[in-house]
């Protein structure tokens, strides 16, 4: 691309790296409503705890539904690179991107530099200051102080630039807003740019916080549970919605082991397909699921009957759910019954834009724990789920976990992990 009489290459290097590099994870970094870290969450999950609560963050006493997965900030942030007022200046949503990116850059002993690819999934990004934008606008009209620079900071890039500013690097940034499956597209854009040759190292993830407008949208939509977000329950009435990141360092093979990196898991594949079905509704076959799911194992190489465990999108809606398990019956033909699979919605809600990403860290933990999360608040499962799912905290033996995450839109992905020893 020529500018100016300057070559922009928007992955610029001096070296090219192996095609279909194999791709690994050397960090880690997560929040959610069962806490903050890899080790509580770990053992939250493996548990089947429920982190679901009555929501304290806005009032909710006019909305149908009043809990969502809430998840609790530590009273102060990690040290970063950032100055005081621009800590001061983060946003919820920013607070737990950089809270999940510090756990992943120091777990994977990173340094920085010029020229570090981020991908990031969000749905809402900083909300929270559009909301404040509006309330200001409609309140007081007239009174123009301090509006722009919550214009400024409402950008879907702000939280991504902070996360730069925060570590000391440059992007270039890519941002994915693909509904509910950003996360998991975010984690496959990453993992293609490196498997392609066009960067060696990738920060990926994705992240979303509550706020008081996304959440009336969805009660508004009667999408939210009033009762309780029971995922492939036949009795499900909805979703919960929740808050939280994920973000990841991924790396090609050949560079983690070149400077003696610890490997938490592999990437083995990525698939993602659009099913234009309806703006909120997937194809009643799963047609685009049935996709992904094939996609991503043939790029990994592997078939439906060496994955030990899938995380499903699952979100406890009527439609998706019984969509995705025709998908997953389909799909594992002969083998579906006997792969286990668990929706961890069930104990942090439904994450927007990060769900794909934290879903993602839920398999690396479920690999390297050797067990599978529960769906914990399973009572009578849906009949048209021709596969276990399970229900109380297992113990397993796993080589490959799939995640699926689909979104509202028609946006479809899978990523499968691989075990690494």
């Amino acid at each position: 691309m020529q500018s100016n009489n300057q070559t922009v290459v928007l992955f610029s290097s001096k070296k090219r790296f192996t095609p279909r590099a194999r791709v690994v994870v050397t960090g880690t970094g997560i929040v959610t409503s069962l806490g903050a870290g890899w080790k509580t969450n770990a053992e939250g999950f493996r548990l089947g705890r429920v982190g679901i609560r009555a929501v304290t963050l806005f009032d909710v006493s006019r909305q149908r539904v009043k809990v969502g997965g809430e998840a609790t900030l530590p009273p102060a942030l990690p040290e970063t690179l950032l100055s005081a007022k621009q800590a001061w200046r983060l946003d919820r949503a920013a607070k737990l991107l950089l809270l999940a990116a510090h756990e992943a850059w120091h777990q994977s002993g990173w340094r920085s530099s010029d020229n570090l690819p981020v991908v990031l999934a969000t749905t809402s990004g900083g909300m929270s200051f559009g909301q404040d934008f509006y309330r200001h606008a409609i309140g007081t009209p007239d009174a123009h102080r301090g509006q722009p620079a919550r214009v400024v900071h409402y950008q879907a890039q702000r939280q991504a630039l902070n996360l730069c500013d925060a570590f000391g690097f440059s992007g270039p940034i890519t941002i994915i807003a693909n509904a509910c499956a950003s996360g998991a597209n975010a984690i496959g854009h990453a993992w293609e740019l490196i498997r392609g040759g066009h960067a060696e190292r990738v920060l990926a993830g994705g992240y979303d916080a509550l706020s008081h407008l996304v959440f009336a949208g969805f009660d508004s939509l009667q999408a939210l549970s009033p009762t309780r977000c029971r995922p492939f329950d036949e009795r499900r009435d909805g979703l919960a919605i929740g808050e939280g990141a994920a973000v990841l360092t991924l790396e090609t093979l050949e560079h983690a082991q070149r400077r003696g990196a610890a490997i938490l898991g592999e990437i083995a594949g990525y698939g993602a397909a659009t099913d234009v079905h309806h703006l909120t509704q997937p194809h009643p076959r799963g047609d685009a699921a049935f996709t992904t799911m094939t996609a991503a194992c043939q790029s990994a190489g592997v078939t439906p009957e060496q994955i030990g465990y899938i995380n499903a999108h699952g979100t406890g809606t009527p439609l998706n759910d019984s969509a995705e398990a025709g998908a997953i019956n389909r799909w594992g033909s002969k083998h579906e019954p006997k792969i286990p699979v668990s929706s961890t919605k069930s104990g942090i809600g439904h994450l927007l834009g990060a769900a794909g990403a934290v879903e993602v860290a839920v398999c690396l933990m479920a690999l390297r724990g050797q067990w599978v999360p529960p769906t914990s608040t399973l009572e009578s499962p849906d009949p048209i789920c021709a596969f276990p799912i399970v229900k109380r905290p297992t113990d397993a033996k796993l080589e490959y976990a799939l995640t699926n995450s689909f979104g509202f839109g028609g946006a479809n992905a899978t990523i499968i992990l691989r075990r690494w020893l």
